[in-house]
């Protein structure tokens, strides 16, 4: 086996592998979920860092720009318009 990591002893990616391996599917579907939230999290941490000057609305919409485009945005801006216009 060729090893996938530069800095990991082949032993211990070869112990890593089995162990990933012989987990449940739904052990390993609730840590891809762990991990998928853990980057969105920070990755909102970054957007409220690097745009102090918006409020928590706008950071939404430019989390929906960045990650899933502008045309989605646009549609979730004219969404909140619309209730906070109610």
């Amino acid at each position: 086996m060729k090893t996938q990591s530069i800095d990991t002893d082949k032993n211990a990616e070869r112990v890593l592998i089995f162990l990933l391996r012989s987990q449940s599917f739904s052990k390993k579907l609730l840590q891809v979920l762990s991990f998928s939230q853990t980057a969105m999290q920070l990755s909102k941490r970054a957007f409220s860092r690097s745009n102090k000057d918006l409020d928590i609305d706008q950071l939404k919409l430019l989390f929906i720009k960045y990650h899933y485009g502008e045309d989605l945005a646009e549609k979730v801006r004219k969404c909140m318009d619309k209730i906070n216009n109610t």
